[in-house]
């Protein structure tokens, strides 16, 4: 029951009626037993992100996460963030402090939770990032991270994937990246990429869409994953299933990294039996 004593907490995002976050977050309270409420904010306007942050804290919310468009465009309203955020150059988890919000991202613990579900390792893959945005940085910092035999990021504006590349040569110099442009997949060689796709293209209710739509592109592949989780299978993984290719939808991806912001709020964590049921909780609320 809300009470003067209920902790607030909620998502900053623009659309936001998708979202299974408010969902989970509020399953992951009651599960929890913690006196708390999650909520959704859309700021429709970026211009307003600066007030909407400064409103909250006034307000004493005290946890946010942050999704697609402000994970890049909310940081320069910060009080502060932490390595692993800094290292992105995106956050998707604010934390209330004195002074106003510190931004961490959990992305990266989320997303080798969901590649490891499917027994799927960064350590000397070929890994293709799709996408150069909040998302992507998480993934190239994993491939990064974790001992990519090499990177490859594919992105529409060809000077992001630049920018994003550049920005890992801090964190793993040794590590060989390529960067082109969408339609430069063809020149790939080989047929073992593990491909994170790492854009919003999918996402219901746009959900026939794919960011790369030609069937010869998955021969290409090892492996599939999407962090869109709406719907379960998203037309990037169809068309990955259909050339006989592993793949794993966002949702483990969603639950875990979620489960890290919960822990960073309230100092709670989760045993992985009780994300195993988590998931189940949620996974019948996707569309189909």
């Amino acid at each position: 029951m809300i009470d003067a004593k209920t902790k607030v907490f909620g998502l900053l995002a623009n659309p936001i009626g998708h979202s299974l976050s408010p969902r989970f977050q509020n399953a992951l309270a009651a599960y929890c037993g913690e006196n708390a409420v999650y909520l959704p904010f859309e700021v429709k306007r970026p211009e307003t992100l600066e007030a909407a942050l400064k409103g909250a804290h006034a307000l004493g919310i005290a946890g946010l996460n942050v999704t697609v468009p402000y994970k890049e465009a909310v940081i320069p309203y910060l009080s502060g963030l932490s390595e692993e955020a800094r290292l992105i150059g995106a956050v998707n988890t604010l934390v209330r402090s004195e002074e106003g919000y510190v931004g961490h991202n959990t992305d990266i613990a989320g997303m080798e939770r969901m590649l490891l579900r499917q027994g799927l390792s960064i350590r000397g893959a070929k890994v293709l990032v799709l996408g150069a945005g909040g998302a992507a940085r998480s993934a190239a910092v994993l491939a990064a991270l974790k001992g990519a035999a090499e990177l490859v990021i594919l992105n529409r504006n060809k000077e992001r994937a630049e920018a994003l590349a550049k920005s890992l040569r801090n964190v793993a110099p040794e590590l060989p990246v390529l960067t082109e442009g969408l339609d430069a997949w063809e020149s790939l060689s080989g047929n073992d990429y593990l491909a994170i796709q790492c854009t919003s293209v999918g996402m219901w209710p746009k959900a026939e869409e794919a960011v790369i739509a030609d069937p010869r592109f998955y021969e290409k592949l090892s492996a599939a994953a999407d962090i869109v989780y709406t719907p379960a299978e998203t037309e990037f993984l169809r068309l990955a299933r259909a050339a006989g290719k592993p793949t794993v939808g966002g949702l483990p991806m969603l639950i875990s990294q979620g489960i890290h912001a919960f822990s960073l709020w309230t100092g709670k964590t989760c045993t992985a039996a009780d994300e195993e049921s988590l998931l189940k909780l949620v996974r019948e609320a996707l569309p189909a």
